[in-house]
């Protein structure tokens, strides 16, 4: 087993960030480290050719879409398993991806046993399933947690747990402009996933098109994650009944976008985060496959799908959700946050209270310190 690497895995966009930010971290304390996983280009900049960059391809959402890609997966399954095996490092990062972390833990702390299994960015299972934090507990030796409610409830399940303040706080902090809001200008945050575009976007657009009926000088900017979602939101806008002189399509520019737009039309997802960071007023829309959505009902036991509502424990921002997210429903909401000033302070002051909540910018370098000490290794 080599004392100097890790082996992260990371199965998404924000993953990718968060396991960069902490990728830093860890080599600013230990700079001999070396990493090695799955992950996103941001981790590959820094771990260089021997972490495979798979997001593109691992970033699917949703049951059903997992089903369809279930030979994939399982083949990934295998060969992240065998990595480690061989490799044998000092630790393991896994990188939120529940569906794929969780039951890699399982399997390499059988295959494993005396291998430190560390969480980052801890799964939601508090949401959907709180028995299965008992079976985490077996195999996994520490979880770094980003929200602060979530340490005493995995601690108090025998979980041993660290909270280290939310990853995001320090990015965003850096992301920070010197603008003015535009009155006429709304945001749309589609999400990253594919799937998410096509079954979000179009709602959005069919929003826009009702808000701009009634608001004549309003512009849109689409906060595109990649060339790759921006091609896939130009062909849906090609399709769609809104004037294209009414609306832009930007890549990798959603905090701008956030610091100048009036309003946000945002899918379920850490933009919800970036927007109360940021203060900007928004709704939540989020649609799915209706497989993935009833398979969810069943499932998810809180009552608010936006992180904002969840640390709040109430509805400050506007859930519309699988059939409830209709165009016109959406607008008024919309329209209701760019007029009404009394509204959009109130959102704002909650915004405030709950980023207060979510601790300073040293997140990444907290948990750099907690991995180190887990693993033997303190700088």
């Amino acid at each position: 087993m080599s004392s100097k690497t890790l082996y992260f895995v990371a199965g998404e966009t924000s993953g990718d960030e968060h396991g960069a930010a902490l990728m830093r971290a860890l080599r600013e304390l230990e700079p001999n480290l070396e990493f090695i996983g799955r992950g996103g280009p941001g981790m590959k900049a820094i771990a260089g050719k021997d972490l495979t960059d798979w997001i593109a391809t691992a970033g699917v959402l949703g049951l059903w879409e997992v089903v369809k890609h279930y030979g994939y997966f399982r083949a990934q399954f295998r060969a992240t398993l065998d990595e480690i095996t061989n490799s044998r490092p000092a630790g393991v990062i896994l990188i939120d991806y529940p569906g794929f972390n969780l039951r890699l833990a399982r399997a390499l702390r059988e295959r494993l046993p005396t291998l430190r299994i560390i969480y980052y960015i801890s799964p939601q299972v508090w949401a959907w399933n709180r028995g299965r934090i008992r079976a985490m507990a077996r195999s996994l030796n520490l979880m770094l947690c980003i929200f602060p409610f979530e340490a005493e409830l995995y601690n108090r399940s025998g979980l041993r747990t660290i909270f280290v303040g939310h990853p995001m706080m320090e990015n965003l902090g850096a992301r920070r402009v010197v603008t003015i809001r535009d009155p006429n200008l709304v945001g749309l945050f589609p999400g990253s996933r594919l799937r998410e575009v096509r079954k979000i976007f179009p709602i959005m657009l069919a929003t826009a098109s009702e808000i701009a009926q009634r608001l004549p000088n309003v512009r849109f900017e689409v906060a595109a994650a990649s060339e790759a979602r921006a091609s896939e939101c130009a062909q849906l806008l090609r399709r769609g009944s809104l004037s294209l002189d009414k609306i832009k399509i930007v890549v990798r520019e959603t905090s701008a976008i956030m610091q100048r737009a009036c309003v946000g039309v945002i899918a379920s997802g850490t933009a919800t985060l970036e927007a109360t960071y940021f203060r900007l007023p928004f709704v939540l829309v989020y649609k799915v496959a209706w497989l993935t959505y009833f398979a969810a009902r069943l499932l998810v036991r809180v009552k608010y799908l936006g992180m904002p509502n969840v640390l709040a424990k109430r509805e400050i921002v506007r859930e519309f959700i699988q059939h409830a997210a209709r165009p016109r429903s959406i607008a008024n909401v919309v329209l209701s946050l760019m007029n009404d000033l009394s509204a959009r302070q109130q959102m704002i002051s909650e915004f405030d209270a709950i980023v207060s909540r979510l601790g300073d910018s040293g997140a990444s370098l907290e948990a750099a310190r907690s991995i180190l000490k887990e693993i033997g290794a303190e700088a």
